[in-house]
């Protein structure tokens, strides 16, 4: 009994034990090493030195760069218009990709692949084609300004070139939860007597919410630093269509290397809170689907 209890003491903690046991994927200490070592070089390194950067300015530096009438008109365009294109995208994301994963058609692969067209193509070939399309002398730009809207040069046109990049994202984070939505349980609310509506808002729409919600989410991130394809189209006018990333760029060919960091990292920060709000609403969401 006391070479028991001897043994029984002498055994490690729990914890410790389960630590020492082998995983069942090897090499677990040399690839989560590689993983924090490119994770802090190309991520929080960089991240750190722009929230280090504009404090050279001081507190009253940064304050006056991040109020001047410029800078704020060209936040509040780059944000309200990815905002907005973000939430274009997400019910016309949500018919494109329906249509590609339930129905068979000639030209459905053609369709697919189109999808990721923005992502392919430069951004800067981008601008030049939407440009040349909505400009008052291209075939859409004509019939817009001939109805008066004013599409290129204009707030219209960052808005458009939104649109054509954010697209692709939700369209590809709705597919795969629309291929594993069994098609049986929309047959079975049809039985049972619910309408398209019905079936739409109370069996579609709850399981592809979070998805549809981090589509969005990845739409309106890409869209608030875009540059090749917007500053063709935009006109890039002073308080009227100059973009965040833009004034970010003037600022550094004026050698104001911290009012172009401060820029960037007030834009980081409201970036960074839409995607923790993205995020909360997505885990509520799935509690709701829990329930």
């Amino acid at each position: 009994m006391a070479f028991v209890a001897a043994t029984a003491d002498a055994a490690p903690p729990k914890a410790a034990w389960r630590w020492r046991q082998p995983s069942v994927l090897p090499g677990f200490g040399p690839a989560l090493g590689v993983t924090l070592a490119y994770l802090g070089a190309i991520v929080l390194i960089p991240l750190l030195a722009l929230a280090l950067k504009p404090w050279q300015l001081g507190l009253a530096g940064v304050w006056h760069v991040l109020t001047d009438p410029r800078v704020l008109a060209a936040l509040r365009l780059s944000f309200g218009a990815s905002a907005l294109a973000a939430l274009a995208n997400a019910p016309m994301g949500l018919v494109v990709a329906w249509v590609l994963v339930r129905f068979e058609f000639p030209g459905r692969r053609l369709l697919d692949a189109l999808v990721d067209l923005p992502f392919a193509l430069p951004t800067a070939v981008a601008g030049i084609a939407l440009t040349a399309l909505y400009a008052p002398t291209g075939p859409f730009g004509a019939v817009a300004a001939h109805l008066g809207i004013k599409t290129a040069y204009a707030p219209a046109g960052v808005f458009i070139a939104l649109l054509f990049i954010g697209l692709p994202f939700v369209v590809r984070q709705l597919q795969p939860v629309l291929q594993d939505l069994d098609p049986e349980v929309d047959e079975a609310a049809r039985t049972l007597g619910a309408n398209d509506g019905q079936r739409f808002a109370r069996v579609i729409l709850p399981a592809v919410a979070p998805a549809l919600l981090s589509g969005v989410g990845l739409a309106f991130a890409r869209a608030v630093g875009e540059y090749g394809s917007v500053i063709f189209i935009a006109g890039n006018l002073q308080m009227k269509t100059e973009i965040a990333p833009l004034l970010i760029v003037i600022k550094l060919e004026q050698y104001d290397y911290a009012g172009a960091a401060a820029v960037g990292l007030a834009m980081l920060v409201i970036s960074f809170l839409c995607l923790v709000a993205v995020s909360g609403a997505q885990m509520l969401l799935a509690r709701r689907g829990r329930a």
